[in-house]
Formats: C-alpha cells, sequence, structure tokens
C-alpha cells in the first residue's frame, strides 16, 4: 500500500477545506461563528447534518457490527442496530414538532438559555456544562476512532507517533472553524456529507462485483447466513428490539433535540417552517443511508470470508495468528491492505474517512466553544466589551477546548474500545439525561424551583444513582441496560426535580 499517495489525499482534501472557510469566513462576525446570521439555506443544513450524526462511527463501526460475534456487551450481529435507528427516527419527529417551535418561538442563540428563563441562572449554566462534558467526551470519541485508523494503517508504516497525528488533524479543523464558525461548517460538511456518501456507495459497488452479485443477490446470500435479522428477542439482552427502539428515540431528543451542536445549525435556518423540513428530510434520509451501511457490513464480512477469514473464539481473523478485525477494525483493515482492495478503492475510503472524521468533530468543537462563551460568560450579554474583544476570547476559548479534545483522545486510546458505537450510546445515556430531564420537567410541568442550587444537586446525583442501579441489575440479575439508560436518568432527573419544586400560583410556563 503506497501510504506516501493516500497521505497526499489527506493533505489535498484539507487545503479545500481551507479555501472554502477562507470563502465563507470574509466578513465574519461572532453571530455567524455562533448561528451563521440565521441565513442557513434549509436543505443545506439537512445534507449536512447526515455528515455530523453518521461521523467516523457509522462509517467503521456500524459496518463491523454486523459480524456474528456474541456473549459480549457491545457486539451482537446482524442488523440489530437498525432498530435503534427506527428510534432515532422516531425521535426526529418530536424535536420537529416540540423543540424546534419553543427555539424559534424564544428566538435563542443557544438552547439552554430556555433553562435560564424558566428556572434560574444556575439551571442555564448547568445545562451547558453538560452539554459541553456531553458533546466533548462524545466528539473525542469519534474523533479517536477515525485518527487510530489513520494511525494503525497508515502513518504507523510512516513512523508517526499517534499523539502526532492527533496534534496534526485537531490543528487542521482549527485552522478552518476558528472564523467563520457555523457560517463555515453549513458548507464544509455538506461537501463532507457528499463524500461520505460516494465512498460508501462505491464500495458497495467494488465488493458487489468482486463477488459477482446483485444487490439482491447480495441480500439473499447475507439472509440465507443470518447476517440481516433485525429483531432480537431477548429481553435480557442490551439490544432487545423494544428498549433499543425506545433507547434511540430518547437519544435522537437528548443528542439531536438538546444538542447545542444540532440545534446550532437547525436554528441557523431562516424560519421554523424551512428548519422542520430540514429535520424530516434528514430523518428519512438517515434511515436509507443507515441501512446502506448495514448492508456494506454484511458484504465486507462475505468479501473477507471469501479471502480466507474465519470467526474464531473470540473474533474474526484473516489468518492463523493474526489480528482480530471483529468490529471496527473490519473496514479499514481491508480497505487499507493491499492485499484486499485496490488502490483506488483505499483512496475513496480514506476520503470517505475523512469526510466522517471533520463533521464530528469541527461542529462539536465550535458548538461548545459557542455554548461557553454565550452561556457561561454571557459574551453576547456584555455591553462593554467590543465586538473585537469579544472576537479575541471566543478564538482564545476555541483554542483551550481543542486542547482538552486533544487530552480527551488519547484517554480513548488508552481504553482502545473494540465498538465505539455502543461505548458512545452508553457514555450518552450518563451525560444527556439530566438534560433530558430538565428540559422535560421544564416543558411539561409548571411547578417552580424556589431553592438556588437545588437543580444542580439533582443534575449531579442522577448519573451517580443511574451507575448504582446499572451496576447492580448486571451484577444480581442476568438483566442488560442498554441504550434504555438515558430514559432511566432522565426519569430519576425528572423525580428529583419534582420533590425540590413546588406548585405557585404564577404561570412560570415559557409562553
Amino acid at each position: 500500500m503506497n501510504s506516501t499517495i493516500l497521505l497526499l489525499c489527506v493533505v489535498v482534501y484539507f487545503i479545500g477545506l481551507l479555501v472554502i472557510s477562507y470563502i465563507t469566513s470574509r466578513n465574519s462576525d461572532n453571530q455567524s461563528f455562533f448561528v451563521g446570521n440565521k441565513k442557513s439555506k434549509w436543505w443545506l443544513v439537512a445534507f449536512g447534518m447526515i455528515g455530523t450524526s453518521l461521523s467516523g462511527v457509522t462509517f467503521i463501526s456500524v459496518p463491523g457490527t454486523v459480524g456474528k460475534l456474541t456473549g459480549t456487551d457491545y457486539i451482537y450481529g446482524g442488523f440489530e442496530y437498525y432498530m435503534m435507528v427506527i428510534g432515532f427516527f422516531l425521535g426526529y419527529f418530536i424535536v420537529a414538532g416540540v423543540l424546534l417551535p419553543l427555539y424559534y418561538r424564544m428566538n435563542l442563540t443557544s438552547i439552554y438559555t430556555y433553562l435560564g428563563r424558566r428556572f434560574n441562572v444556575e439551571a442555564h449554566k448547568i445545562g451547558s456544562i453538560f452539554f459541553i462534558i456531553s458533546r466533548g467526551i462524545g466528539a473525542t470519541a469519534r474523533l479517536f476512532l477515525v485518527v487510530n485508523v489513520l494511525q494503525i494503517f497508515l502513518l504507523d508504516n510512516l513512523g508517526v507517533p499517534f499523539w502526532a497525528t492527533t496534534f496534526v488533524l485537531l490543528l487542521m479543523i482549527l485552522l478552518y472553524t476558528y472564523e467563520g464558525g457555523v457560517k463555515t461548517i453549513v458548507v464544509t460538511d455538506t461537501l463532507q456529507t457528499s463524500f461520505m456518501i460516494i465512498s460508501l456507495i462505491a464500495c458497495i459497488w467494488f465488493i458487489l462485483n468482486h463477488l459477482s452479485l446483485s444487490p439482491s443477490e447480495a441480500y439473499t446470500v447475507l439472509s440465507d447466513q443470518n447476517y440481516t435479522h433485525f429483531l432480537n428477542l431477548d429481553p435480557n439482552s442490551k439490544t432487545y428490539f423494544l428498549k433499543t427502539i425506545l433507547g434511540g428515540m430518547f437519544i435522537t431528543i437528548a443528542m439531536t433535540g438538546l444538542d447545542q451542536e444540532m440545534m446550532q445549525k437547525n436554528i441557523s435556518v431562516d424560519n421554523l417552517k424551512n428548519s422542520k423540513k430540514n429535520m424530516l428530510t434528514f430523518a428519512v434520509t438517515l434511515l436509507i443511508v443507515n441501512l446502506a451501511f448495514l448492508f456494506l457490513g454484511g458484504l465486507l464480512y462475505l468479501y473477507a470470508i471469501q479471502e480466507g477469514g474465519f470467526y474464531g473464539a473470540e473474533g474474526f481473523f484473516m489468518n492463523q495468528g493474526g489480528a482480530n478485525i471483529m468490529g471496527d477494525d473490519l473496514f479499514p483493515a481491508l480497505s487499507l491492505n493491499g492485499d484486499h482492495f485496490p488502490l483506488f478503492i483505499s483512496i475513496i475510503f480514506i476520503i470517505g474517512l475523512i469526510s466522517a472524521l471533520f463533521p464530528s468533530a469541527d461542529g462539536a468543537l465550535t458548538a461548545i466553544t459557542s455554548s461557553f462563551c454565550v452561556d457561561i460568560l454571557k459574551l453576547n450579554d456584555d455591553e462593554e466589551k467590543t465586538e473585537a474583544e469579544k472576537k479575541k476570547i471566543r478564538i482564545r476559548a476555541h483554542l483551550i477546548f481543542a486542547i482538552v479534545f486533544f487530552a480527551l483522545i488519547m484517554v480513548f486510546k488508552a481504553i482502545n474500545n473494540k465498538s465505539i458505537v455502543y461505548l458512545v450510546m452508553e457514555i450518552a445515556g450518563y451525560t444527556y439525561g439530566p438534560l433530558l430531564g430538565l428540559f422535560a420537567f421544564g416543558i411539561f410541568t409548571k411547578r417552580i424551583i424556589t431553592k438556588k442550587y437545588a437543580i444542580i444537586a439533582v443534575a449531579l446525583l442522577a448519573p451517580v444513582l443511574t451507575y448504582a442501579i446499572n451496576y447492580t441489575v448486571s451484577s444480581l440479575t442476568d438483566y442488560r441496560i442498554g441504550v434504555e439508560l438515558i430514559m432511566l436518568n432522565g426519569l430519576l432527573t425528572f423525580i428529583g426535580l419534582w420533590v425540590v419544586s413546588t406548585t405557585n400560583n404564577k404561570n412560570t410556563q415559557i409562553d
């Protein structure tokens, strides 16, 4: 494999992003950075959001989950992941019908401003802090997945250390986002989504031709070998289909509807009607694209088996004594090994992989910076500072969070989980649960909380109780709590807020 050619593709791709950044960031200001001056086109945002939602997790990890290894916490096989996608789909309708109208009615720059108006300043800040923690961990987990693939299959051969790869990629992201923010990202995400989907289609086309199968014939073969089962009927399993659908729905409500990064792009659309179009178009498209990635996963296993791959006691191997490539390692192992895929497919894979890397990282870094400046520092409300001073503070925060991203990626390198997709969902259960409970309590009740720090106490205690319950249930029973973790966490937060709240004759609900 010619590592130099593949590395050159990465450099050329990045230069293209810098050119787009230069064009879109001219005459930009803080409002361009935060909400794109509310001039984004809905169809452009919808298409770009596909790349943000899919990221490296879908591009690499989802195809790997199709493998038939059982008995672990994260990898179950078949198309069971699609039940979570169905849950995602249902969740987007709730976001479009309940949360988007609220955000537009209140004309929000940061969605956590709602918590401040509904409750108090402490609620506003704790909401933002939970988002910063949640998105920071989730984005760096996704970023680690792609960086690790580049490192193992490309840069190790050139003698480049992992920390250097991470540093350079984060520097790239900084260079094209620090000025234009959302205004730039709406355009770059669209470009990157296009390349990701082109890569997906090209890889499917190549494997189908190599196996001499049509799409329908390939599906029949996959079905015969039990790769296409959608339903896990074991209620004790983490991927039992009913709790996976419900968990996916609430994950979407939290990770999209209550997430500043995703909503920052939606509320940059000029009006509510177009923003809803964006959300629902995006939801339908995501159904199709995720199914295509699962189909690709099945094809990858068929291809690998034809090339000599086999299932062992603890994974999937291409040769005796070789490395386990089950899960996240399967797609890159085949794509970047010259003994399997040809060079042109390797180049397409690298472009798709880089396209999966940047949307999940650039948007997260921008949104975290925005939330910190708007919610924590109250930069928009500071009338004493000039626009130039505010911009300087924002750029400094952007740099600091890039350093935090670097540190978190190094932590994930130490953990090195074999299936990031389920790990990300589990982490989200702990970090987004309090946001789910806070917003649900604010929207669906009229109770008030008079004690200043009660909300902070409840929001911090709920994840701890959730972890304790999860640990106890797993230790004492055969039942495994999966993606419904976020529902439990949100419910505990809601109950805690009810306990510390009181009724009031004055209507505290936001009109």
